[in-house]
C-alpha cells in the first residue's frame, strides 16, 4: 500500500513549474473525490435531459455511457473502412515515420491481427481532413450550459495542443497502452461509429499510482499491458474500470480521468473535447503554458484574454 511519503515523492521529482501543475491537479482531484460517489462500474443511460446529465455526471465528475445521444447522426450509416477507401483513398497519413494512403491503411486495418496489428495511432482531424462530414456528427452532445469550446469568442488557436474533433481508426491488436489524461484539462467524448472499442479508465485520485512523467505530467511512462512492477510498484494499487463501447454509444469521461484503449477488430470512433466552467481556469493556465513555449508575450496575452472570456461566459450561463 502507498503512504503520504510516497505521494510527496511522486510530486517532488518535478521541477517547480510541474510542481505547481501537479499540485493544482491533485487539489482539484481531491475536491472531485469529495463530491463523487464511489464508482465501481460505468452507467449506461438513455433519455437523459441535459440538466440531468450535468447534475448526475458532469458536476460530480463521473463517467457515463449514453446509449441514445447520437441516434440521428448521419455518420452511423456512413462511416466505415469501405467509405474512407472509396471516397478518400488517395489521402495520405504518416504514422511513425511511414506514409500510408487511406486505401492502404483501410486494407491493413481490416486485416489487422493481434500478432500483426495495423499502424497505430491513426487519428484524423475532422475539421481539417473532412469538413464536409461535420454535418454527420450533429447534433452535438454538450457538457455545460453552453458549448464553450465552440463559443464564437474562443478562436481555435486557443485549442493549441489538441484537436477538437477527431476520427480514431484501428484494428485487432491496436492499443495505446500508456495511461494519460487529455490535454488542457478538457473533458472527453468518445462516440463509436464502427465496430467496438475498449476503454480502460481510472479516476483522478489514482494519479499517484501512475508516476506521471516530468516532461508531461498528464502522461504515465508505464506500459499497462506489460507493467514493470519493480520500477513502478504503486501501479499494483490501481483499480481500473473497463468498458466496451458499441456502435452508436457515447462514452463521456470528465477531465482528470486516466485512460487507455484497446481494439479487437476494425474500429472507428469519433472523439471530441469539451470544456465547462469548473475547469475553465485550469484550461486557461495550461493553454497559456502551451503558448509560452513559443512566446512569453503571446502566452501572457492568451492568459489574460482567457480569464476575461471566462467571466463573459459565466455571465452568459446565468441566463441559460
Amino acid at each position: 500500500m502507498y503512504n503520504g511519503n510516497e505521494r510527496l515523492f511522486v510530486i517532488n521529482i518535478f521541477s517547480k513549474p510541474y510542481i505547481i501543475t501537479i499540485t493544482t491537479m491533485i487539489n482539484e482531484q481531491v475536491q472531485q473525490k469529495i463530491k463523487r460517489r464511489s464508482v465501481t462500474s460505468v452507467d449506461r443511460r438513455e433519455k437523459l435531459s441535459r440538466r440531468e446529465f450535468i447534475k448526475e455526471y458532469i458536476e460530480p465528475g463521473i463517467p457515463v455511457i449514453l446509449t441514445d445521444a447520437v441516434q440521428s447522426w448521419g455518420a452511423l450509416d456512413k462511416i466505415s473502412p469501405k467509405f474512407f477507401k472509396d471516397n478518400y483513398g488517395h489521402y495520405t497519413k504518416e504514422v511513425k515515420g511511414v506514409t500510408y494512403t487511406f486505401a492502404e491503411f483501410m486494407d491493413l486495418m481490416v486485416a489487422s491481427t493481434e500478432e500483426k496489428p495495423c499502424p497505430y495511432p491513426f487519428n484524423l482531424n475532422i475539421e481539417n481532413y473532412f469538413p464536409e462530414l461535420m454535418k454527420d456528427i450533429r447534433p452535438e452532445v454538450v457538457f455545460g450550459k453552453i458549448d464553450r469550446v465552440n463559443h464564437p469568442l474562443l478562436p481555435r488557436f486557443m485549442m493549441r495542443g489538441t484537436d477538437v474533433y477527431e476520427f480514431f481508426l484501428g484494428g485487432a491488436g491496436s492499443a495505446f497502452p500508456f495511461l494519460h489524461i487529455d490535454a488542457l484539462f478538457l473533458h472527453n467524448q468518445a462516440t463509436q461509429l464502427y465496430g467496438t472499442k475498449d476503454f480502460i479508465i481510472y479516476p483522478p485520485e489514482q494519479a499517484i499510482f501512475f508516476y506521471p512523467s516530468k516532461e508531461n505530467p498528464k502522461h504515465s511512462p508505464i506500459n499497462v499491458l506489460n507493467p514493470d512492477y519493480d520500477k513502478y510498484p504503486l501501479f499494483k494499487e490501481a483499480q481500473p474500470l473497463r468498458v466496451t463501447l458499441k456502435k452508436g454509444e457515447t462514452l463521456i469521461f470528465p477531465s482528470g480521468w486516466w485512460h487507455y484503449t484497446q481494439m479487437y477488430g476494425p474500429s472507428i470512433s469519433m472523439g471530441r473535447v469539451h470544456l465547462n466552467a469548473e475547469y475553465w481556469n485550469m484550461y486557461v493556465a495550461d493553454e497559456s503554458r502551451e503558448w509560452k513555449e513559443r512566446s512569453k508575450i503571446v502566452g501572457n496575452l492568451v492568459y489574460l484574454y482567457g480569464k476575461v472570456l471566462g467571466k463573459v461566459m459565466d455571465l452568459q450561463e446565468i441566463f441559460v
